[in-house]
Parts: structure tokens; sequence; C-alpha cells
């Protein structure tokens, strides 16, 4: 979001912070070597996957401890990983369970199945194969079960539970063991079904009551933009939920009056959106290292085990790796389901943020343990749920500029930009039928027949 006025001189004393995005600029883009070499045959790889800012890519060095050269390979090998493991997804069906990859530069994709004669369909795209005793959708439903029994049962004490496709189980954060099996026996789980970690970490969200920087919240809190969107002909900003309860107003990084909160969700989700005022403009710009900028192309979401890096208000440019999705987080306001968490550090003051791997965007930031002096881990909210559940658009270089109007049955399955698509949905488009390899929200440019990384003609 850019603010167009001068600021007033209520908090100029903060201004000197800097704000989480700022006027566009254009992207430095810097050339990625070529993949790492490898058994694996040629794909197509998500669009833009190639171009990162130079400040983006030695931060992912910085953070993930990378060779000079490794960012930009691993970026690459992630961008095709994700069409390798969307098209294995849709060939195994419910044999499925889960995938994700590994290595400095994420040379390496595993995809998991239950059943051992999928090894060569497996190689053949040159991934790993684990074969494994549950599906993915059977470790979905034992998860659904722990979260059916946090609405009943008080879950402090067990506050992180997700879907581990690495371990191939659910897996149970707890402050005790003792507590972790009290938590399995009230959802009527077996407790061979899941996996316990022990830590003493009690998962925050990350909103501040203390001067800084970003957007303020009544003139009290303060957050961190997360993506610019639009819907119809309003532009506005997603950002936490916790942030602001509808109707709350915000001011800008500058002191300037900025919007009001339009939707918001929080416990159950975390997940806001922010309607502003003719006095600011949607970019697809997001602040990176050193004041650099990020402009998204789209918001295809990464896998388990590739990089992820977070803007925030508090702590700047920070960088990690994706732990899992689908994680249920017990916050003291109740709990969250459908986070992703990470291994990036956050601190009071980022919530909202912006999560995003290379150019795409995967989500905001809604809370965790630690800090950025001595290491901790942070959960985001995905943002292909939030552009759904509100009917938005993400700020992209090629967005689509309004939501699409309803469409009637007849019509339902045509594929429409700004339409959020899971893997493995089908849709026709010029009379050919196409199905989804990453879930993503359909851009502008880029229909299912010019975007292989995305779209599988069946």
């Amino acid at each position: 979001m850019v603010g167009r006025h001068a600021a007033r001189s209520r908090r100029a004393a903060l201004t000197a912070l800097g704000a989480l995005v700022l006027t566009a600029l254009p992207s430095a883009a810097s050339a990625a070597p070529p993949p790492v070499p490898g058994p694996r045959p040629a794909v197509a790889r998500t669009p833009d996957a190639a171009t990162a800012p130079a400040r983006m890519l030695s931060a992912m060095e910085r953070d993930l401890r990378l060779a000079p050269g490794q960012a930009a390979a691993r970026l690459v090998n992630e961008a095709e990983a994700g069409t390798r493991a969307g098209m294995l997804r849709n060939t195994l069906g419910d044999r499925f369970a889960g995938a994700w990859v590994s290595g400095a530069t994420s040379a390496e994709l595993t995809v998991a199945t239950t059943d051992a004669a999928d090894t060569a369909a497996i190689e053949a795209q040159g991934a790993k194969a684990a074969v494994v005793g549950r599906n993915l959708a059977e470790l979905r439903a034992v998860k659904e079960k722990l979260d059916a029994a946090a609405i009943r049962t008080r879950t402090r004490q067990t506050p992180v539970w997700y879907v581990d496709v690495k371990t191939n189980r659910v897996t149970v954060q707890a402050t005790g063991a003792s507590a972790a099996a009290a938590f399995v026996e009230a959802a009527g789980v077996p407790a061979a079904d899941v996996g316990v970690r022990v830590s003493p970490d009690q998962p925050r969200v990350l909103e501040d009551l203390v001067g800084g920087d970003a957007y303020y919240i009544d003139d009290q809190a303060r957050c961190s933009i997360g993506f610019s969107v639009t819907k119809d002909d309003q532009e506005g900003f997603a950002t936490a939920g916790h942030c602001g309860d509808p109707g709350a107003t915000t001011t800008g990084y500058n002191e300037a009056d900025q919007g009001t909160f339009q939707a918001s969700t929080f416990p159950g989700k975390d997940m806001a959106w922010v309607g502003v005022n003719s006095d600011w403009t949607a970019t697809p710009d997001v602040k990176a290292e050193g004041g650099e900028k990020i402009q998204l192309a789209g918001s295809v979401e990464a896998l388990v085990g590739a990089s992820v890096c977070r803007s925030g208000s508090t702590t700047g440019w920070h960088c990690g790796t994706i732990q899992q999705h689908d994680t249920s987080v017990t916050y003291p306001e109740g709990t969250v389901d459908g986070l992703t968490e990470t291994t990036v550090c956050a601190e009071p003051g980022d919530s909202g943020g912006p999560f995003v791997s290379g150019v795409q965007a995967q989500g905001t930031t809604s809370g965790g343990s630690g800090d950025c002096t001595n290491g901790g881990t942070t959960f985001y909210q995905p943002v292909n749920p939030l552009l759904s559940d509100f009917g938005l658009t993400l700020k992209t270089t090629s967005a689509a500029t309004q939501t699409p109007a309803p469409q009637d049955n007849a019509a339902a399955d045509a594929w429409t930009a700004g339409r959020v698509y899971e893997v493995g949905t089908t849709v026709s488009y010029d009379g050919v039928r196409y199905r989804c390899l990453q879930s993503h929200q359909a851009q502008g440019v880029g229909s299912p027949a010019s975007v292989p990384a995305l779209w599988q003609r069946v």
C-alpha cells in the first residue's frame, strides 16, 4: 500500500522506522543459475521462479546458511518440484500421502504413497518414493478429530498439532507427555496414530501496543500490512484477523488516515482485510531486505521443506523453511486451524505481515514463539483461503483488476481469473479440460493453456 500524502504530526517521532510497503520501484532482478542437475525430466515451473531481488537471495543465504548461488538454485528447484508433486498427486489419487523437498538447494523431491507399485511412476518424475501406511486423507481425518476435541477441551498445554507428512503421522506439541496423552484420549484417537513433541513453547499472536511503524489500529495497536488486494472497486490489504475487528479504523506508517477493517475472523482462522481510502493505492510490492521490493506474481502454495521469507514492521526481513501445512495452534485467545508452521523468526508488531516464497505470496503472519535474537517458530495464515473466504483478488503484476462476478451453474467449471483453485480441481478453457497441479489464485494472464506449471491437460 502506498500513501500519497504527507504525514500528520502526532507520531512524527515514529516515522523514521520506515514502512512495510513503500512507493513502487522496479524490482532488482537477479538471474538464477540453472537447477541442480539430477535424473529428473524437464518440467515447467511457476512463472518468474528464476527472478528474485539480490537482497532477497542474500537474506536467504544468511538465514538458511547457504553458499553463494544456492539460494537462486533453490527457488528454481522448489518451483519445479511443486509442479512435479502436483502431477503425481493427481496420478496417485487416494494413495497420495504428501510431498516435500529437502537438501540445501531443495534438489530432492520426495513423494509419499501407500502403494509400493507407485514407486516407478514417482521415480519417473525425478522424485524419491516413500511408501507409508496412511494416505493424506487418513492423516487429515485424525487431525480433524483433534480439531473437534479442541472445541470442548482446554489446549493451552497442547498448543500445536499438525499433519506431518514426513513422518506419516499427526503430531501434537505439548508441554508434557501427560498433557498430550489426555488430549489424544479426549479426541478418541488411538495413541499409536499420534506422535508427541514435548516443548515449553507457548505460541502467542504477534501484535504490540507499544508505538512503532507500519499501520495502527484505533490509534492503539500496531500490526504489519500483508498483501495488497482488491474487491470490485475497493482497494485494500490483507492482514491478520487478531489485529482488528470489523469497523476498526487504521492509520498508515505516515500517520495519515488509511482505512477500515472490512472483515475479520479470529480465532478459528486468523484473517482480515482492510479497505483503504483514495489516498492509498494497492501495489504488487512487498518490502524486502534493505528496503528493496519484491513484486508478487501470484499465490502458488509452496511445498513442505521449501524456503520462505517474511517481512514485518518490527524485525524486517527474515527467512526460513516451511515445516508443515494444516497446523492447529492454541493461543491465549483461542484455537486457529489451517496455519503453516515455519522456522522463520518474528516478534510482536510483525503480525499480519507477508510471507513469500520467491515471488509467490504464501500467507500473513499469525503468531509464534521465540524471537529474532535467539530464533523461534512462526505460523502464518495461508493467503489462498483468505482470498477465497473474503472474495478478494491479490494484487500482482498480472492480476485481474476486479473480483470475478458469480457464475451460473452452467459455467461454474469454466476457468476464471481471480478464483482460487485447489490441487485436483478440473476446469474447462477453450473447450479443453485441465486439472490443477498447485493451489493458487488464477491471475489475469496465465490461462491453463499457457501455464503448464499450474495446469495439466486431461
